[in-house]
């Protein structure tokens, strides 16, 4: 199949170790399809990985990149849902920054029409994340609140607008006022500035009580979440950037009846995935095609330029998602 260029972790480091290679392009195996990518989303697990903190899972690329959009240029024995030229995006192992990508046809999904590849990019690491830890995990129901932490990271405004198209009241916390405004703007009920406010103060005044809490922060916000949780509330962990080894006391747990739960994304199976794509398909697929939801994208990058929408978001100015384009 010949070359293709791909962004390479030449060493674990700063933004400055991701650099332009040449490599083989893969060949689709059994139930893959080979898709040329037209655009890439850029997440926080490909800065751990270049940092040397995430390895990729046994079997999957070193090049970082967990989500792809574009055109199906080849397939694999028994492929049977794709056609080459179909346009598709994609959830991958890694991979994703570079100008082909493998991944298994039940992985993939259609581009919701009338989106360009840029935002289609911008959907799988999000939407499959908010969905298995706010929905599946969670169990967030209609009529009930989600309390959502970094609510303009990317995760933080799919989880705002998936909430909210599907009947949820939402809290966000988000560093500033600005991030706090664009979070009331993708539906938020209410959003509190935690470097000025305390999240548990503001909700204790206003009564709120939160049914799911989704977390990336750890640390402090562990005990702080429980505070906050109503009864039989569901708190899923899926970072900590705060870190996680923590003194804590466990009481609320058994008084409030909670559960504290979390998950990767990554090392799951790709049966698993593919779970959580026709859950996608059936219920948010449509809220794509009615325009009711759309991905927020804050900046796009030439692949080349890996290295500075790394910095970018180290630099958590962001609101929404920063893609690469190929």
């Amino acid at each position: 199949m010949g070359e293709m260029t791909a962004i390479a972790i030449t060493a674990a480091g700063g933004p400055e170790v991701l650099k332009p290679v040449r490599l083989p392009v893969p060949v689709p195996g059994q139930g893959e399809i080979l898709v040329k990518v037209k655009a890439a989303g850029v997440n926080r697990p490909d800065l751990m990985q270049r940092q040397g903190l995430y390895p990729p899972p046994p079997g999957a690329p070193a090049t970082p990149g967990l989500e792809i959009a574009g055109e199906v240029a080849a397939l694999g024995t028994g492929v049977t849902r794709y056609e080459t030229g179909d346009r598709v995006c994609a959830l991958v192992q890694g991979g994703g920054y570079a100008e082909y990508a493998l991944v298994h046809e039940d992985n993939a999904l259609p581009i919701p029409p009338g989106f360009s590849f840029e935002e289609a990019a911008a959907i799988p690491e999000t939407f499959f994340t908010v969905w298995t830890n706010v929905f599946d995990r969670g169990g967030l129901q209609e009529g009930q609140t989600l309390l959502v932490h970094g609510g303009s990271s990317g995760i933080g405004t799919t989880a705002i607008m998936l909430a909210k198209a599907l009947g949820s009241t939402v809290i966000a916390t988000a560093g500033s006022d600005e991030k706090c405004q664009a979070c009331r703007d993708l539906g938020a009920d209410h959003a509190i500035n935690y470097r000025t406010q305390d999240f548990v103060a503001v909700m204790k005044d206003a009564k709120l009580e939160a049914n799911v809490i989704l977390d990336m922060v750890g640390g402090d916000y562990v005990a702080r979440n429980f505070r906050v949780a109503a009864m039989n509330a569901r708190i899923v962990q899926i970072a900590f950037q705060k870190g996680s080894k923590i003194e804590i006391d466990l009481l609320p747990i058994m008084l409030k009846r909670l559960y504290l739960t979390g998950s990767t994304l990554r090392p799951r199976s790709v049966s698993e995935k593919a779970e959580i794509a026709r859950a996608l398909e059936e219920t948010v697929w449509p809220l794509f095609a009615s325009g009711q939801i759309r991905p927020q994208i804050y900046r796009s990058f030439p692949l080349a330029k890996a290295a500075d929408a790394h910095a970018l978001l180290e630099q958590s100015e962001h609101i929404g998602k920063v893609v690469l384009k190929v």
